[in-house]
């Protein structure tokens, strides 16, 4: 994940660009979208060797350090305290609807057992056990979708074609690059992952940005793959985090740290699509474990960068980056209960909707579900709040209490009177429309 200039992205779009005009996704597919937009919530996982350096997952590019020298941290791997079924429990009682596992990072390693290459985490460390197996049966116990992360890039692997991010990394052989063979490894990973572990509901890519400086555009050949991944599992849904507008055969589009439409830090403001969107976002400042960075965001920051992802159409792909003893941080499950408990309360006016008839303003936004309105307030200077509304008001209330609230219809919308200043996270009024 990296940030990239519009000129660059401009022209990774003209040379990436698919040639299959005619992608037309199957009924499988389309009925996974439906259900990915309508869960709104899922929980990113940034989980590998990286940890064990508790630095975050850019460590060995950031470090400059020797490939062989890293690879090293595979032979102390053992995270005892791994458990997948605590994971994906404690996930689900967060409300989240689905769980994106980062399988292989840009430092090549891969978190299952792989018969494309030894340095995994069943062959190459002491504690020999498949973690992806482990967590889509959890997944499966759970009813939790599982989605594969999976970087286009290689840092340690001599065969992948060097870009600019791992410029600092040490004892690559330069003699050896040969994208052909790296691509059918790829492949070959990709479909072991989408044989050997149920159905899974999302491949999220991430890595074109890597070659988006070179002197000859870089060709990915994403066509072949994405159709490979297609017919293997037609339910299963592309992403791919390139910052730019969706390409053909993509199923989602994806913003980094920003909602659709934003674009504080430089990732986004791509024109948005038609596809389902989804917003991933930190807890904290990192993806991979830092042990020095504990600026974990409150829990009513999250809840309501949960609640505006909704309002603008889109899920929430909120990160948890694992300790290298296989725990999730105490302060990540602090904050997923409290998320869990919100949801429990307030969890129809997220799950299921679309983005509200009135768009993100300063004191919150709306959700819609069919004919009920969901007025979503965070700060409020009055008790009075105009709505530009072109449909008609038949009724409003305070969800969860039922307690009426007045409105009246003026010129281009109502005002509601909500008798008093709210003070919670999210002070949610129900308005039934016609």
């Amino acid at each position: 994940m990296i940030k990239k200039t519009l000129l660059a992205a401009a022209m990774l779009l003209s040379v990436v660009s698919l040639s299959a005009q005619g992608y037309q996704p199957t009924p499988e597919n389309l009925k996974a979208r439906e259900e990915f937009a309508d869960a709104r919530f899922g929980i990113f996982i940034h989980w590998g060797i990286y940890s064990m350096f508790a630095q975050g997952e850019w460590y060995m590019q950031n470090a400059g350090l020797n490939r062989d020298e890293y690879a090293k941290a595979a032979d102390a791997f053992y995270p005892h305290r791994f458990n997948a079924d605590e994971w994906v429990k404690a996930i689900k009682d967060a409300g989240a609807k689905y769980i994106c596992f980062t399988t292989r990072h840009h430092d090549g390693f891969s978190m299952w057992d792989t018969a494309q290459s030894d340095f995994n985490v069943v062959d190459a460390t002491p504690f020999g056990r498949d973690v992806v197996k482990e967590l889509a049966e959890a997944c499966q116990k759970h009813g939790i979708k599982l989605h594969f992360y999976y970087s286009h890039i290689d840092w340690l692997r001599d065969d992948y074609p060097r870009g600019r991010t791992a410029r600092n990394v040490t004892g690559r052989d330069e003699s050896k690059i040969d994208w052909d063979h790296y691509y059918a490894f790829m492949n070959r990973q990709v479909t072991e992952l989408l044989t050997n572990y149920g159905p899974i509901g999302a491949i999220w890519f991430d890595g074109l940005w890597d070659h988006d400086e070179d002197a000859t555009p870089f060709n990915w050949q994403l066509e072949e793959q994405y159709a490979m991944i297609h017919k293997l599992q037609p339910s299963c849904l592309i992403a791919n985090n390139h910052h730019i507008t969706p390409f053909e055969g993509e199923d989602i589009q994806i913003f980094e740290r920003d909602l659709p439409g934003e674009n504080t830090h430089g990732l986004s403001g791509q024109d948005i699509s038609r596809l389902p969107l989804e917003t991933c976002q930190t807890m904290n400042g990192m993806w991979g474990y830092k042990i020095i960075d504990q600026n974990y965001k409150t829990p009513e920051t999250l809840i309501r960068y949960l609640v505006s992802a909704a309002g603008k159409g889109a899920n929430l792909l909120l990160n948890v980056g694992p300790q290298p003893n296989g725990e999730l941080p105490a302060a990540a499950l602090e904050r997923m209960k409290a998320m869990g408990e919100w949801l429990d309360v307030y969890g129809k006016t997220i799950y299921g909707t679309e983005a509200g008839d009135v768009k993100q303003q300063q004191w919150g936004c709306t959700t819609r579900d069919g004919e009920k309105l969901y007025v979503h307030i965070f700060e409020l200077e009055d008790e009075m709040l105009y709505l530009p509304l072109d449909c008609k008001v038949v009724e409003a209330k305070v969800f969860v209490s039922g307690e009426p609230v007045k409105f009246q219809k003026v010129a281009k919308g109502v005002v509601l009177n909500l008798g008093k200043l709210p003070e919670m996270t999210d002070y949610v009024v129900e308005i039934i429309t016609k």
